[in-house]
Formats: structure tokens, sequence, C-alpha cells
């Protein structure tokens, strides 16, 4: 499965028809939302069943097409049956319960209430919402799928415009000749990543690096917030909206230099290398931490993670994910346990004397738990699906880490 992105071109009516269809299935998400708590023994075709009812009271949820309205009442689905498998497999802590949408940025269609033009440059809408056609603006060609293998359409509003998704089904593997490599991969936050052969990648930290601006902007847009139309429940000033979408922007721009980064490194790695043993990081668990949480979260190792599980299976090489627990503390030439803090970079072993820097020691301690664990099932980014496998269902964010740019 893969998921190709255009960019949509459309007139302010569309526009305005767009996020009409994406109030109305945020409304039909949260209607299902609501059923399911109000009544018991409620499964995912009550849910779908429960779309009709719906479009038959109220005429805005009618003008929606019949498989869109059931694409958002899948979403509340797919949030109860997570909430579900958290408690069966009684994880700690809170099991997720779903939550009511507040703010959605996308609608979903099926194989229904859309049609491409014969070029396949356009797309049409035939729901009642009123988008009509509009224009796709991008470098993929759909012309090389059948319209059968495109199993999802989505359009998505961002802070730069509107998006349409296409979700084809299509074999991604690619056969390349093995490169007769191995490499073990720490991830940090001096560097981005260090292999067990001694190269590191240092940490761009786009985030970091446009802080101010971000800043900047952000003071910009509260300057013109204005409290007296919250209070009254108006709508804030046109000048607001502007500075608004202009912070915003400059976020997504940063969002997006730390998914291509990513992207390319792990291209790159999994190019070089036939095995890719990496660390099993917990990292919502680690952003936990007051101190680290901004680095961390900059860094982007879960993107990382993503991007080298769906290359490593698009080109048939193996990744593997291991547990963390002490490969920076055990000496990787003897395997004694050398304590050491956060800040020592270097790891001296005081029985064999050997010395290497901290995060390569850690890398070679990964490949060789990385070793010993192929042949066994391994663990995925996602759970119980790895990354590559996610895009028949796309994200409710309107993000797909299995989303390719042009090879780089």
């Amino acid at each position: 499965m893969i998921v190709y992105e255009f960019k949509v071109r459309g007139k302010d009516k569309q526009y305005r028809a767009i996020d009409e269809a994406i109030r109305t299935s945020r409304f039909i998400q949260n209607k299902c939302l609501r059923y399911w708590m109000d009544n018991k023994n409620i499964g995912r075709y009550d849910l779908n069943k429960y779309c009709a009812v719906l479009a038959a009271e109220f005429p805005f949820a009618e003008e929606l097409n019949s498989m869109a309205r059931q694409s958002a009442a899948e979403r509340s689905w797919s949030a109860i049956s997570r909430f579900y498998d958290n408690c069966k497999k009684k994880i700690k802590g809170k099991k997720g319960f779903p939550k009511f949408k507040k703010d959605c940025r996308s609608v979903e269609y099926k194989s229904s209430g859309w049609k491409l033009s014969e070029a396949r440059k356009a797309i049409t809408f035939s729901d009642k919402k009123g988008i009509g056609t509009l224009k796709l603006k991008g470098t993929y060609d759909l012309n090389y799928y059948d319209i059968k293998q495109i199993k999802r359409v989505r359009l998505v509003r961002r802070a730069d415009g509107y998006y349409a998704q296409f979700a084809i089904d299509a074999d991604i593997k690619v056969e390349i000749q093995p490169t007769n490599q191995i490499v073990g991969i720490d991830l940090g936050l001096k560097y981005f990543i260090a292999d067990s052969k001694g190269n590191v990648e240092k940490s761009p930290q786009f985030y970091r690096k446009s802080e101010k601006q971000l800043n900047r902007a952000n003071c910009k847009k509260s300057k013109k917030f204005s409290r007296e139309r919250k209070k009254a429940k108006q709508r804030q000033s046109n000048n607001y909206h502007k500075a608004r979408n202009r912070y915003a922007r400059k976020h997504l721009r940063v969002s997006r230099q730390r998914k291509e980064y990513c992207k390319r490194l792990a291209y790159s790695v999994i190019q070089s290398n036939d095995l890719v043993a990496y660390e099993d990081l917990n990292v919502k668990g680690l952003v936990r931490n007051r101190n680290l949480a901004k680095s961390i979260s900059d860094a982007g190792w879960y993107t990382f993670r993503q991007w080298l599980e769906y290359f490593g299976h698009k080109y048939g090489k193996v990744t593997v994910a291991v547990s963390p627990y002490n490969t920076s503390q055990n000496c990787s030439n003897c395997g004694t346990n050398v304590k050491k803090s956060l800040s020592t970079r270097t790891h001296v072993c005081p029985h064999c004397e050997y010395v290497e820097d901290r995060d390569v020691n850690a890398a070679i301690n990964i490949l060789k738990l990385g070793l010993t664990t192929v042949g066994h099932t391994g663990s995925y980014a996602w759970g119980d699906l790895p990354s590559w496998a996610v895009g028949v269902s796309l994200l409710s964010n309107g993000e797909s880490m299995n989303q390719e740019s042009p090879s780089p």
C-alpha cells in the first residue's frame, strides 16, 4: 500500500465546501462515539448502520457521500477497538478511552463519490457538498495504476492549502543487490544516529534553529487576539487569522524538514546494509522528561524508525528492534557493566581498558542483540502492524508514514 499526495487547486467556494465536508465528517464521528457510549454491545457494523440514521435526521449529513459517512464511523470504531485492545492487553496506566474530536482536518472517501479525469490531472467529487472539480498539482503519475487499485481518497486541510491523498493497493517491493553489510544504530541527541562502524550523524535540530522565528510569529499572533471577542463568542479578526496562519506555516515547514531528513537518512541506511538493528525506544514515555522533551521531539526518532521499517520492507532488508536496556552501560568489548551518567560521553572500561564513544559503544551492543534475535518475531513502530502495512485506513490527521516523495 502506497499513498500519493497532490496539492489541489480550486476556487474559494470549493475550499469552503471542503471545510463543510470536513465538519460533517467530524460531526458523524462524534455522533457515532456518543452512540457507542449510550448503548451496550455496539459493533463496527452497528456504527455503519447508524450513519444512515444520521443522514435521515440531519440534511447536512445526507449531503455527504454515504461511503464518506462510513469512513467517519470507521474512525470512531478505530479509537474504540484500540481502547478494547489496550484493556485486553492490560496496559499499565490510561487505556486510551475514546475522546470527542474538537478539530478535524480531513474527510475520507472510499470507492464512490469521486471520479478522476481522463488525464488523471483533476478529480471531481459528486456528492451534494458542492466541492466539484479540483486540479491536482504534483509529480506523480496516476495513469500507472488501475482505478480499482485506488482504495481511498482523502481531502486534507493544512496551513498552506488543501491536499488530496490517494491510497493505492500496489506491490511496493523492489529487488536490489545485497550489500553484505550489517549495522547497529544508536539514536541520541548530540548525534542523531551513531552506528556500529563508528559513523555519526549530527542532529539537525530544525526546531531549535527556527525557535526564534516561531516565538516571534506567536507573539504577533497573540497581540491580535481579542479577549472581548472571545467572551462575546465572536469570531476573531481577519488579522488574527492571518497571523495564526503564518505561525502555522512556520511550524509546518519545520515538520516537513524533519520528516524529509528522517526519510532520506533511513533510505541511505537501508540501501547500504542488509540488516539494521535499532533501539525499541518508548518515545512517548521519554518525552515526559521535562528537561529533554523538546530535544527528543525535535529529534524525530519515531519518524526515523517508521521510515526505516518501511524502506526495509520495500527493499527486502531485515530491520530488528531490540531492547535498549543497558546498551549504553555495557562494554561492547568484554560485556562488563560500566555505570555512567548522561553527561559522560566517552565509554572507558576499567576491566579491559576499551575506550570508545558512548553512542558508538551502544550501537555495537545493539547490533549484537539484533543478531541474536534475527529469525524471531520483531516489534514495529505501529505495534501489531509495521509502518509499511498502514495505509488503507489513513491517519486521522491526514498524515501517512508510507507516503513517498520522489526517490532520493
